[in-house]
């Protein structure tokens, strides 16, 4: 399966190189190329390319072969806990409930003074 695997990737990037190759061909060998058919060409070669290139990297960034800048700085984040502070009341749900919501379950899990 793995060799299947990156068999089919490596054909994807081939061909996305070429639709590269295309688009630049299109660009260098064009005697004018701001017209519309020009324009459009290098568009679909460019979008071709791209279609072809994604799926490769996507498969690298789920294999965890591909480094993504800045994600672990910005994802692995400590916030510290204030001392005294509650961890995050939460609803049914999963939901943050509201500050004001939070504040009338504190008062009702306050003791009622007794009237005796």
């Amino acid at each position: 399966m793995k060799r299947e695997l990156g068999l089919l990737n490596l054909i994807c990037i081939l061909v996305g190189i070429v639709f590269l190759g295309f688009a630049a061909l299109n660009a260098i060998l064009s005697p004018q190329l701001m017209t519309t058919d020009n324009l459009f060409v290098t568009m679909v070669c460019m979008v071709m390319a791209l279609l072809f290139i994604v799926n490769p990297l996507l498969y690298l960034k789920s294999e965890g072969r591909l480094p993504i800048p800045f994600s672990k700085r910005l994802g692995n984040r400590n916030v510290p806990q204030l001392a005294g502070t509650a961890p995050p009341l939460l609803d049914a749900k999963g939901r943050a409930v509201p500050p004001d919501v939070r504040s009338m379950v504190a008062n009702m899990k306050q003791k009622q003074p007794s009237d005796v």
